[in-house]
């Protein structure tokens, strides 16, 4: 008569989908969190995109020759980040496999330096500073 061994596992089995189901309740109040919070920066960034655009209008910036000049960069950077990586994996390969860990840090400073401008694109409600336009 085996059942106390199958009793056991069932229950084992039943605490176990509890814990589960929980779990997915908790994932799913942390997803509706996160969803307002998402909602209120878009919110935001859109507020502060309005703003940052009448300002340039009242200064005269022309916003979408600014972004267009940032996005043009901020492609070259990642062009030049990426032959950059290119000749480092190239040192790599005639050097046996190893790189000194100078180039390594140089590719990762570029690449940290990358995120910082990314922001620029006006996807974010920011636009870069135009550092041509007249000041007052």
């Amino acid at each position: 008569m085996g059942f106390g061994g199958t009793t056991q596992k069932l229950q084992k089995v039943a605490s176990m989908a509890e814990d589960v189901y929980a779990k997915l309740n908790e994932l799913r109040d942390q997803i509706n969190a996160l969803r307002e919070t998402v909602d209120r920066m878009d919110r935001r960034t859109a507020e502060n995109r309005a703003l940052l655009e009448a300002l340039a209008a009242e200064e005269g910036v022309d916003v979408d020759a600014v972004l267009t000049e940032t996005a043009i960069e901020e492609a070259e950077d990642v062009e030049s980040t990426t032959e950059s990586a290119g000749e480092t994996s190239d040192a790599a390969d005639t050097t046996g496999g190893t790189t000194d860990g100078a180039a390594t840090e140089s590719a990762a400073s570029e690449s940290s330096t990358d995120t910082t401008t990314a922001d620029t694109d006006g996807t974010d409600g920011t636009t870069g500073t135009d550092d041509t336009a007249p000041s007052n």
